[in-house]
């Protein structure tokens, strides 16, 4: 098991503005750059991201995955994984500081507290991007991340994950009953190592 932490000197502007739900390629609206050049600042002061992963083999038992950490009857990911003897899990986060921004916009500026949303949101899919281009170099042909909720892979499979990657001792995400992430800005995914041709 390995815990990475990172830091971005920049925030994705046309996945930002994506899930502001503004077009790309059209850029931002007049008057919002600075806003949200303003909103990026405070957030990558309070970025603090950390990766927890860890290698499981992948068996087949009739219609059920075991994972290594847990069996699933997920259909979907049993397709996703075909060719993968072995899959990287793991789970990252962008911090607490993060969340702290977004909460102290909430009751100050709603627009603000959307922009810090979406950079919150782009930030923590940048950092995830870094951490699997490290793990295809590392263990060469992968598939694309997949997490809990996707397809039919239960949410609450989060909980074996949590368990099996010791996340909230080692990068400090907790889970809730109903299997949500805090701080907010956080993934959990697998990986499908392809297996050697």
């Amino acid at each position: 098991m390995k815990v990475l932490s990172g830091s971005l000197e920049k925030i994705d502007r046309r996945e930002t503005l994506r899930y502001l739900g503004c077009n790309p390629n059209a850029g931002a609206p007049e008057g919002v750059e600075e806003a949200i050049e303003g909103c990026e600042r405070e957030l990558l002061s309070a970025q603090s991201l950390k990766c927890v992963y860890d290698i499981f083999p992948v068996m087949r038992e009739g219609g059920t995955l075991d994972l290594g950490f847990a069996k699933t009857d997920s259909r979907d990911l049993k397709k996703y994984l075909e060719g993968c003897g072995k899959i990287v899990l793991f789970a990252a986060t962008a911090g607490a500081g993060v969340d702290r921004v977004i909460r102290r916009y909430s009751s100050l500026s709603p627009a603000k507290a959307a922009m810090c949303q979406a950079l919150g949101a782009a930030l923590v899919e940048e950092w995830c991007d870094r951490v699997h281009a490290m793990f295809t170099a590392e263990y060469g042909a992968n598939t694309a991340r997949f997490s809990c909720g996707f397809g039919d892979l239960p949410l609450t499979l989060q909980r074996d994950i949590f368990a099996a990657l010791d996340v909230t001792r080692r990068i400090g995400v907790t889970l809730s009953d109903d299997c949500f992430m805090t701080p907010s800005k956080s993934v959990t995914a697998i990986v499908g190592i392809k297996d050697d041709i």
